[in-house]
């Protein structure tokens, strides 16, 4: 296969199988980016996270209002700076961003099972370096 195949099909397998395993929290396309974002990130303002997540804008706009309608996050100004919304999750979004930390957690230890410590790095460093490539572009 052709690099370009294996990326999609990779990619598309992934995030079957992510999709698959939080299927009981109903989460929508871009939600589980988001939720791992503010798991590491709590408070971001929505352009951040919608950079760090290489989520459109608008498209960010519908994922984020989603969920505060769903109760997993919440945004507000902060005292001193009423120009921007700060998005923090809610203790239902603490939880299930937790849960989506550990399901991504655990399907790359699946999906990398078989290599070794070293084929892992030199997968992960090539991955790196290919990533900055196709950045620089853009």
């Amino acid at each position: 296969m052709d690099y370009h195949q294996l990326m999609l099909e990779n990619h598309t397998l992934f995030t079957k199988h992510v999709f698959h395993r939080l299927a009981p929290y109903a989460l929508s396309s871009g939600q589980p980016r988001v939720l791992e974002y503010l798991a590491r990130h709590d408070g971001a303002v929505q352009k951040d996270i919608a950079h760090a997540c290489m989520i459109e804008p608008p498209s960010v706009t519908s994922v984020l209002s989603r969920m505060e309608k769903d109760g997993l996050i919440q945004r507000g100004a902060r005292e001193g700076d009423r120009r921007s919304q700060y998005v923090t999750l809610t203790a239902k979004g603490k939880e299930l961003a937790q849960r989506t930390l550990e399901t991504f957690r655990e399907e790359e230890e699946s999906a990398l099972g078989g290599l070794s410590g070293d084929e892992t790095q030199t997968l992960l460093r090539l991955l790196e370096k290919i990533n900055r490539n196709l950045k620089q572009t853009l």
